[in-house]
């Protein structure tokens, strides 16, 4: 009997140990993403160009300030529908460091349509010393580097939540129900009306949310729509091509019994 229970006390110390490490698995990758609905969903699934010129405002007036968006032109907005004119305008409104000129020294001009998108900070110890020795993430590939992509955006800039009774929070630190391990250096970057939609949309936290986490996927992913056509096309000419196969089949085994 004495041994019957000493069974199954070690089997219940093995599950609570296998309970713990589960729940602090769970705590390390943060909570599941919400599925959100997005216009690029699907093998015909395009972005919502109004959503993502939305997006590229929330970008421009509230990421950028700390996450660049070094792999992206500003000439590559035409292909959210930005005409040639804003491109320029948006461009010039940023200085990027160019040189050196006839002197040898490096200097800060306007922007150009053929730049990549301007860095918030000239180096990686200048954008660490701005924010408590964080390192802002570039933003051009996040929606693939991240488990849950846009849904994982959306829910990142949406789950900032007071901490649960017990759970100690770091000095500086935030708590996110999305973000591996619950604290983020990040303050909450939306508030409700923060930018001005010129469309009349209304900026809410996940309308905000989840424009920029289109715009973001379409910095990531911007031959997507092309790659989807081009998937069509294959298989549409499969399926032509197997059909055809089949009739030549047909017609050449027709007299054999």
């Amino acid at each position: 009997m004495n041994a019957m229970r000493k069974r199954l006390g070690a089997a219940l110390a093995v599950l609570v140990a296998l309970g713990l490490a589960a729940g602090a698995a769970m705590a390390a990758e943060g909570g599941k993403p919400p599925a959100q609905t997005w216009s690029f969903d699907g093998l015909f699934g395009t972005y919502d160009r109004a959503a993502a010129q939305r997006g590229f405002l929330v970008y421009n007036t509230v990421c950028a300030a700390c996450h660049s968006l070094s792999l992206v032109a500003y000439r590559n907005l035409d292909g959210i529908g930005f005409k040639d004119d804003a491109i320029k305008a948006i461009a010039a409104a940023k200085e990027v460091p160019d040189g050196p000129n006839d002197q040898g020294e490096m200097f800060n001009r306007p922007g150009r349509p053929a730049d990549r998108f301007a860095r918030p900070f000239a180096n990686d110890n200048a954008a660490r010393a701005a924010n408590n020795g964080a390192l802002p993430p570039d933003l051009s590939l996040i929606t693939k580097a991240r488990k849950g992509g846009a849904d994982y955006i959306h829910a990142l800039m949406v789950g900032y939540k007071e901490p649960p009774t017990g759970v100690q929070m770091m000095e500086g630190m935030q708590y996110n129900a999305y973000f591996p391990g619950n604290q983020i250096a990040m303050a909450p970057p939306l508030t409700e009306g923060q930018v001005e939609y010129a469309d009349g949309t209304k900026a809410t936290v996940a309308q905000m949310a989840h424009d920029v986490a289109t715009f973001l996927t379409w910095a990531a992913e911007p031959e997507m729509e092309e790659r989807k056509r081009m998937g069509v096309k294959v298989l549409l000419f499969l399926i032509v091509l197997t059909a055809m196969l089949y009739a030549l089949k047909r017609q050449i085994w027709t007299d054999v019994h």
